[in-house]
């Protein structure tokens, strides 16, 4: 039985987590405060290059085997724009579009809303 995309996906994030940590700990060279230093250099705004080299090593490698993976598993890999063409032609632009109802004159004012009357 294959794999179903989200386990593929959840193993290949998991290997990728798990190469990351291992390269920012090999970029300290064993000390702890180099690993503190790098890890407490990681923020939501962190750019790739502004990551340790090991570590912009690790996630290359991990990209790389994770579209392996996904081919290996059976999962097509593609561009975008190849994967939402069409083969049909094109239609015009007057078939897109629904003929509309002729409009009254003055448009549809809707309920009236005036005073309401004493009774």
């Amino acid at each position: 039985m294959s794999k179903s995309a989200t386990e593929v996906m959840q193993e290949i994030i998991f290997s990728a987590v798990i190469d990351a940590i291992t390269a920012l700990k090999a970029g300290s060279g064993g000390m702890q405060n180099a690993l503190l230093r790098d890890l407490n250099t990681v923020h939501a705004n962190t750019t790739f290059a502004d990551l340790p080299k090991p570590l912009q090593a690790a996630i290359g490698e991990s990209v790389r085997s994770a579209f392996t993976k996904l081919l290996k598993e059976g999962y097509a890999v593609s561009d975008r724009k190849l994967a939402q063409s069409d083969p049909r032609p094109p239609r015009s632009q007057d078939q897109r579009l629904r003929p509309q109802a002729p409009r009254r004159p003055g448009g549809n004012p809707g309920p009236r809303r005036g005073p309401r009357t004493p009774r």
